[in-house]
């Protein structure tokens, strides 16, 4: 990394400080503007004075309903200049999942993408606390007026680094999504440890692409202020909304491994375009072999940077960098989730005594760190289930380490496999379906088997035009896997259901098979 990181107690500080240091040059382009660091940083301060205006400040809660647009990302440092927190909330939501979000997190202003008008007026009624609507965009947009009319605002002298910026609520594979609470040291501290060891240079450029609602979304455009790069923003995941990033000069991206999945897919001219990436991170969900091997073939010049994390630690919590992706010693560790951002202690712990596992045994996973959240918003059984009294984290996930501490996940806990007392970790099983040149993707789960208790199911999508009998994919794996690892039947689909962060819902997979059984394993 060539540029240095300016120093910062606060979220803003990175944007100010860019501000006063290169006033004149762009630091946000969305469509057909270009916002400079100056004018970035007044917007801030603006939108800072509007929300004051309104009532807000610390301890408050704001919400934004909006694709991608820059709008977010001053939202949440205006309301940092409060001690306010944003709801970033996913506009994929149905209604009585958006009106939960809304009611749960308790904001009284809510700003709402033109695009997304009629989505939120089918629940404005159920509302609860919103006392004001602002529209971002279109032929009715209020947003340059409602910042126009405020008083530019500095940081209020009340707000500490330990305040509540951001209510980002997790993915919701389980029951009603929580909110997750955010501090504006957490935020400052995940976007100088998340970079990893990527190379940044004057005039590198970020595509943000993967949704705001998204830790991997917000977290990365936030990391652009950091190195001093300008962000590029797209408002959603579009093949020709990317492409058209690549060709405007960005530099750096970060994508979900169904996205780059689609690019290999989309044939020699898209993957010659990408190779202009000089850094792809990826990460939210598995990367099948057979891609990522594709991806580095395709890209020989790209650096690849792997991510593991959770919306608890404001993102990235382990890294597998490029050096490890290309290391001839260890080709294992291509599969791993590399190891852990700076300032993160690692455990792998035996679930049910919780105490350490020997090196190299599996365990849930444990990190302790600066970045993590304080809590669940208004949870306080979840958050003491997820948070120790010495504040370590459980992931949820199984893992173990090996000798130089890398990580490779496994599954998550409830998604572990038992069958006739043997565990079965569904991400082994994927690894080697994946590599039959026929499967497009797929998922493996745990169907109740009244003489096992558990048996291995695989869930497939093949390539067009590609298909082969189940019973072909059960022999191609019986040759590669223990029997009792080896799928004892395949369901065939046309594709995966995913929620916005790319992960596969495996829950919706399982379903017609447990019903309403009290137990899923």
């Amino acid at each position: 990394m060539s540029i240095a990181i300016p120093p910062a107690t606060y979220l803003p500080d990175f944007l100010a400080h860019r501000a006063e240091e290169r006033p004149d040059k762009p630091c946000w382009i969305f469509g057909e503007r270009t916002w400079s660091w100056a004018e970035a940083w007044e917007s801030v301060r603006r939108t800072a004075g509007a929300l004051r205006a309104d009532g807000v400040g610390r301890g408050d809660r704001v919400a934004i309903l909006a694709k991608n647009d820059p709008a977010v990302l001053q939202v949440i440092l205006g309301g940092c200049q409060l001690g306010a927190a944003t709801t970033v909330v996913n506009w994929r939501l149905a209604g009585d999942e958006l009106d939960y979000v809304l009611n749960d997190c308790g904001a009284e202003v809510v700003l709402v993408g033109h695009h997304l008008l009629e989505q939120f007026a089918q629940v404005r009624d159920r509302l609860q606390h919103v006392r004001k609507v602002i529209v971002i965009g279109g032929d009715h947009d209020e947003l340059e007026a409602w910042q126009s009319a405020a008083t530019p605002t500095d940081r209020d002298p009340a707000v500490e680094p330990d305040d509540i910026c951001v209510v980002m609520y997790s993915s919701g594979t389980t029951g009603r999504p929580k909110g997750v609470q955010l501090s504006q040291h957490a935020m400052v501290e995940h976007s100088v440890n998340g970079l990893g060891d990527a190379t940044y240079g004057e005039g590198d450029m970020l595509l943000v692409a993967m949704p705001m609602f998204h830790v991997g979304g917000t977290s990365y455009a936030l990391q652009a202020p950091v190195i001093g790069a300008t962000a590029y923003i797209v408002p959603e995941v579009d093949g020709a909304l990317l492409a058209g990033g690549v060709m405007a000069g960005c530099t750096h991206a970060f994508l979900v491994p169904a996205v780059v999945t689609a690019l290999i897919a989309a044939g020699p001219q898209v993957m010659g375009l990408f190779s202009k990436l000089k850094s792809l991170g990826y990460g939210a969900a598995p990367m099948p072999l057979p891609v990522l091997r594709a991806a580095m073939e395709a890209w020989p010049d790209t650096e690849f940077q792997q991510v593991y994390g959770m919306t608890e630690f404001g993102g990235v919590v382990t890294v597998l960098n490029d050096a490890a992706h290309r290391d001839a010693a260890h080709p294992e560790r291509l599969v791993s989730a590399g190891r852990p951002v700076p300032h993160t202690e690692m455990r792998i712990v035996d679930p049910v005594t919780l105490e350490d596992v020997p090196q190299g045994e599996s365990g849930e996973v444990w990190f302790r760190t600066p970045q993590a959240t304080i809590g669940y918003l208004g949870k306080p059984e979840a958050t003491a289930e997820l948070i120790t009294p010495d504040g370590w984290v459980r992931t949820g996930d199984l893992g173990r380490a090996d000798e130089d501490g890398f990580l490779f996940i496994e599954d998550r806990i409830k998604d572990m496999i038992i069958t006739g007392g043997e565990n079965v970790y569904s991400p082994e099983v994927e690894r080697v379906l994946a590599e039959h040149p026929s499967v497009q993707e797929l998922a493996v789960i745990g169907v109740p088997d009244d003489r096992w208790g558990e048996s291995v199911k695989a869930v497939v999508a093949f390539k067009p035009d590609q298909a082969v009998p189940a019973e072909e994919l059960i022999a191609f794996a019986r040759e590669r896997l223990a029997g009792y690892k080896t799928p004892s039947s395949i369901d065939i689909v046309d594709a995966l259901p995913r929620n916005p962060s790319g992960k596969v819902l495996k829950r919706d997979l399982r379903k017609p098979y447990w019903g309403d059984r009290a137990r899923q394993v």
